[in-house]
């Protein structure tokens, strides 16, 4: 008897299982990698949060005005160099340049634990954010490298998971080696700190040399077929993208969409630095207040509940199908009426309750928000497009700090400041909500 023998070869796979096997594998290769790295950066940024309350302050004679300037300066050095820091990455590739990038940032940041003085603290955090310039609007450019705009926003939101993960780990962290390091190496627990979280940039920078991949075509560890799937459609987007937006880095500078977008993330970005730098003095300020006490530890671990919550809302809220532009209006407009109603409970938790409400606002808006300019910016109009909003949305870095903290110096509290907070992120909200109704149209 004859047995017919039959052909198991398995069927070709369509573009789109090719591009969804892709970015799986470029998922799991590279977001842990991203996390990582963010989560370094973030820490290194917001640190300071937690050394002022923690002796910084005693130490070096800082006011509540001065510390605000010397947490804030950081962003000046942001908004000078972002949009120059991003053609650069697009001309020279991701991994050189965000190694570059680490490797400055390690050696500032570890240099801070030896501040003799507030004028030097302050130099070396302008110092910071020059060097740490380029890095996070990078990170949102080397994504539309890798990642179709279906799969984009996940990926963003795993990857600014860094954020209240580095907030409410680094908290923990953060406390701990304040209060438990304090002697080591016979310097105050709060240059410690800087100390062991300035070091890992430096050796992290080695890693982005070796396993940082610019494009999906250089890919070697991913299969042909998904690398050419990967890069063409992608190309497709790009094209299409470009038939509506700018098409030049001038055309994407001086687009009032790019303006207004670079207002709500300055909006949404204020509430998210008014609470990373002072909720750790906000809740060293219940004592007073409320007549609670806490350890230095359970401070830490009461500052990082509303980043923990936040960023359940955050992966959870980015899975919703709504319009981007919805999915940034809404946790702004909770966020930005959240936040006053902290200033008004009569006890420390129902207070926190409010604070975290509005932490969840701001994190869930965040990775949304970022579907909305790489859905309009391609090329080098993307690089210096992403490069301008994020710095001009980063000044709320340096004026959220120094307005709280100039006007908790000025009315003896933190209200007022808080107040600026919520209207700040109720106006992100109406711009986003206005920008909805608009449409770029082709060219």
């Amino acid at each position: 008897m004859t047995h017919v023998s039959r052909d198991r070869t398995p069927a070709p796979r369509t573009d789109e299982q090719l591009v969804r096997s892709g970015v799986r594998r470029a998922g799991r290769r590279l977001i842990p990698l991203l996390i990582l790295l963010y989560f370094v950066n973030y820490l290194d940024r917001v640190n300071i949060g937690f050394a002022g309350p923690n002796g910084m302050n005693d130490e070096l004679g800082l006011s509540a005005t001065l510390f605000g300037v010397a947490a804030g300066v950081f962003f000046i050095g942001y908004l000078l160099l972002e949009v120059p820091s991003n053609l650069l990455l697009h001309r020279f590739g991701a991994r050189r340049w965000i190694a570059r990038i680490m490797v400055s940032w390690g050696i500032i940041a570890t240099a801070m634990a030896f501040t003799p003085n507030a004028t030097v603290l302050v130099v070396l955090r302008f110092l910071l954010g020059v060097a740490e310039a380029g890095f996070f609007p990078g990170i949102i450019l080397y994504l539309t490298y890798w990642f179709p705009a279906a799969q984009r926003a996940r990926m963003t939101a795993w990857f600014m998971t860094a954020v209240p993960f580095s907030t409410a780990l680094g908290a923990v962290v953060s406390t701990m080696v304040i209060e438990y390091g304090h002697g080591l190496f016979g310097l105050s627990g709060w240059r410690v700190m800087f100390l062991l979280e300035g070091i890992p940039s430096v050796l992290l920078a080695l890693v982005v040399w070796f396993l940082l991949t610019d494009r999906p075509a250089k890919a070697a560890w991913m299969p042909q077929e998904e690398r050419d799937a990967l890069e063409r459609t992608l190309a497709a987007e790009g094209a299409e993208v470009a038939e509506t937006g700018p098409s030049s880095v001038l055309g994407a500078l001086r687009s009032p969409r790019v303006l207004a977008l670079s207002w709500v993330y300055f909006g949404v970005v204020y509430g998210l630095y008014a609470l990373g730098f002072f909720l750790p003095t906000i809740i060293d300020g219940f004592a007073e207040q409320y007549g609670t006490g806490f350890s230095t530890v359970e401070e830490g671990l009461i500052n990082a509940v509303p980043y923990v919550l936040g960023l359940i809302a955050m992966v959870a809220w980015t899975r919703r199908a709504a319009n981007p532009a919805v999915r940034v209006a809404v946790p702004a407009l909770v966020g930005g009426l959240a936040i006053p109603v902290a200033l008004y409970m009569n006890s420390p938790w129902l207070a926190m309750i409010a604070v975290t409400i509005c932490a969840c606002g701001v994190l869930a808006a965040l990775p949304a928000f970022w579907a909305l300019p790489t859905a309009y910016l391609t090329g080098a109009a993307a690089a210096a497009g992403i490069g301008l909003i994020n710095s001009l949305g980063n000044l709320s870095g340096f004026m959220a700090p120094y307005v709280t903290g100039a006007l908790s110096d000025a009315t003896g509290d933190n209200r007022l400041g808080l107040w600026i907070v919520g209207v700040c992120m109720l106006s992100a909200a109406a711009v986003t909500w206005a920008l909805r109704r608009t449409r770029p149209r082709p060219r």
